[in-house]
């Protein structure tokens, strides 16, 4: 593993509060709801002419807490992902079962999870240097791969993903000690405003929203096909969404970045048109996990990895092109 760069290096009242909190963003420990005020920048790195952001682009994560980038894949690279994707739909004999999370009225997959190390293709675009690049600077360190899945939206029986923040789940149930990581989410379909996509409420990663309601042991067998721990209140959401409710569309290959505390959430679809995106967590190395803040078991490696968890090394997508 290469050595982070100076900039990166933690401060030492950094590491002291890390190592003597013992949970700096409880939740599902109460019976109210609390709103817990985000200190800090969100984009971990100052900006400057050699970042892998425009200022704009920066700017807007650290207020909004997402950006949208378009045509950051060519064609022929969407094309690739695009065929393993329907080649892996077609044929799951190469997959592990555990990792296959079909859609909770019948039969068809909801997600993949742990896709980059069961594809050659996507574990080439987990370490494309474009992506890596984007997520050392936002979170001023090295990464690695918490978590990466497939997501299927199938048309006419596809359901919603209800709003969550994803860092209260990694926190609660995975022991993801700060907000150091990000969501990646590639679209390989057409995301239009009809068939279910992202929908993202800026500024929301600011405020941490506790959830009520203490977490069942392995929640996850349920909560990957309907959650219903881990989700904010009518009230919360209500006042969270008065900045307003984003929905990025766009064609197969644009990328949605997202901060792991942005409340995000999306629709079912009714739709003829599927819906379907690689989903990527980028965490800093700083911020590995530890023992789990709510459940005694942590979830699976395949969902929340630390086995792997190894800084990667920067690569490109096609082989054959200069990392």
């Amino acid at each position: 593993m290469r050595a982070a760069p100076t900039r990166w290096k933690q401060k030492a009242s950094d590491m002291l509060e890390m190592t003597t909190a013992a949970d700096a963003w409880p939740s599902r420990t109460e019976t109210r709801v609390r709103w817990i005020p985000r200190h800090g920048e969100t984009v971990r790195t100052s900006w400057t002419d050699n970042a892998p952001l425009t200022s704009e682009q920066h700017a807007s994560f650290e207020q909004n807490g997402f950006v949208v980038l378009e045509k950051l894949f060519s064609q022929s690279e969407i094309a690739l992902l695009q065929e393993e994707l329907e080649r892996l739909r077609v044929d799951q004999s190469s997959l592990d079962p555990e990792t296959i999370i079909r859609e909770p009225s019948d039969d068809a997959i909801r997600s993949i999870f742990a896709i980059h190390r069961q594809s050659r293709i996507f574990r080439r675009l987990a370490h494309d240097k474009r992506l890596v690049d984007i997520a050392r600077h936002i979170l001023a360190d090295e990464v690695y791969i918490h978590q990466s899945r497939l997501n299927h939206k199938p048309g006419f029986r596809g359901k919603e993903f209800y709003w969550h923040s994803d860092f209260e789940t990694w926190h609660v149930e995975d022991g993801m000690p700060d907000m150091r990581a990000i969501s990646v989410s590639i679209l390989l379909s057409e995301n239009r405003e009809v068939n279910g996509p992202l929908m993202l409420m800026p500024g929301s990663h600011k405020q941490y929203v506790t959830c009520v309601g203490e977490t069942p042991e392995n929640h996850f067998k349920t909560s990957l096909r309907k959650q219903e721990y881990g989700v904010p209140d009518d009230e919360s959401l209500t006042r969270l969404a008065e900045k307003g409710i984003v929905a990025p569309t766009g064609p197969a290959g644009t990328v949605v970045i997202f901060d792991c505390n942005t409340m995000h959430g999306s629709n079912g679809n009714i739709t003829p048109l599927l819906r379907a995106n690689a989903f990527l967590v980028y965490n800093a190395m700083f911020n590995a996990l530890g023992a789990p803040f709510g459940p005694k078991q942590p979830r699976p490696d395949y969902i929340a990895a630390r086995s792997d968890a190894r800084a990667i090394v920067p690569a490109s997508l096609m082989p054959g092109r200069e990392a």
